[in-house]
C-alpha cells in the first residue's frame, strides 16, 4: 500500500503527464492504487496523490470500480452544484466545491480501450475531483479565504492528533 501525500507535498501541485503505454508496471500500479484507496476508505485516488506523475486515477463511488487513464472532460452541462468534499490528501478537511452536475469524460481503461462515460451526481463529482488532482489542483485551491483558514486549522489539528497518538510508538 502507498502512503497518500498530504497538503504541502509539492507533487500534489504537479500537472500529470499522459500515460503513453499500458505496461505491466502500470497495471501493477493500478492494483496498488486500488488497495490504497479502499484501505483509506476513499472513493477516488489520483496517481500524483501517491507520488506518481502519470495521468491515471482509480475511482469507486461504492459499487463500480473504474480505472481512468488519460481522462478528459469532453462535455459538461451549464448547471453547477455546490457540495462539501473531502480528500485523502487533506484528512479531516471538507470544502464546499462547485462542480458540473453532468459531464462526459473520455479515458482509456486498464486494457487500453477508449471509453466515453456520461456521469452525473456523485460519479460526476468524483471524476471532476480526481481530474483536478491530475491537473495539480486541490479542493483547498477552490476554497474561499475563510474556508482555507479553517481547512488549514483542521488539518493541523489532525496532524497533531495523529503525530502524537499512541500508534506512533517511536515517540514514546
Amino acid at each position: 500500500m502507498f502512503k497518500v501525500r498530504t497538503l504541502g507535498d509539492p507533487v500534489l501541485k504537479e500537472k500529470t503527464r499522459p500515460v503513453k503505454k499500458i505496461t505491466p508496471e502500470i497495471k501493477a500500479l493500478i492494483q496498488e492504487m486500488a488497495k490504497t484507496m479502499y484501505e483509506q476508505k476513499g472513493v477516488g485516488l489520483a496517481a500524483n496523490q501517491i507520488g506518481v506523475i502519470d495521468r491515471l486515477a482509480v475511482i469507486d463511488p461504492g459499487n463500480d470500480f473504474k480505472v481512468l487513464i488519460n481522462p478528459e472532460i469532453i462535455w459538461k452541462n451549464k448547471k453547477k452544484i455546490v457540495e462539501e468534499e473531502g480528500c485523502l490528501s487533506l484528512p479531516s478537511v471538507t470544502v464546499k466545491v462547485p462542480r458540473w452536475e453532468k459531464i462526459k469524460v473520455r479515458y482509456q481503461d486498464e486494457n487500453g480501450k477508449t471509453v466515453v462515460l456520461a456521469a452525473e451526481g456523485l460519479l460526476a463529482r468524483i471524476i471532476q475531483h480526481e481530474l483536478d488532482h491530475l491537473d495539480g489542483c486541490l479542493i483547498i485551491d477552490r476554497a474561499t479565504e475563510e474556508e482555507k483558514k479553517q481547512a488549514i486549522e483542521a488539518l493541523n489539528a489532525y496532524l497533531l492528533r495523529t503525530e502524537f497518538s499512541p500508534a506512533h510508538s517511536h515517540l514514546k
